[in-house]
């Protein structure tokens, strides 16, 4: 094996950078194409996210189970409860109505006790948490 002195490898190391100056590993030109409908896509996300509230309230699951049962449920909830609004939400495994958005726990439990009549296994809860 040759071993090469210090003058050949400084003149190598010389040629190698003299002659990658100009070379890049990126172009300076960026073209992004984007579909129409993620543009439609975001701003539909920003009104959902803008509408979440993230203050410490409380609401009360009147029912729990599947999509069906809970469509029924809140359909029938509203017709009896005009003042209060429900929503149908779904976290893993079941379909769940809460309905209300009461800024302290004790107006959500007056309004738990004329629910309990109607609808048995309602609770209280605190979505955020």
């Amino acid at each position: 094996m040759k071993i090469l002195n210090l003058n050949t490898a400084f003149q190598l190391a010389l040629f190698f950078c003299f002659f990658s100056i100009n070379l890049y590993s990126q172009v300076k030109n960026i073209n992004v194409s984007q579909n129409p409908k993620f543009e439609k896509l975001l701003n539909e996300k920003r009104k959902i996210n803008a509408s979440i509230i993230v203050n410490d309230i409380y609401k009360i699951q009147i029912y729990n189970g599947d999509i069906e049962s809970c469509k029924k449920n809140l359909v029938d909830f509203k017709k009896e409860f005009l003042n209060l609004d429900g929503t149908i939400v779904f976290y893993t495994p079941a379909y769940k109505v809460w309905v209300g958005n009461f800024k302290s726990r004790i107006e959500a439990e007056r309004n738990l006790l004329l629910l309990k009549n109607k609808y048995p296994n309602s609770l209280i809860i605190q979505p955020n948490k």
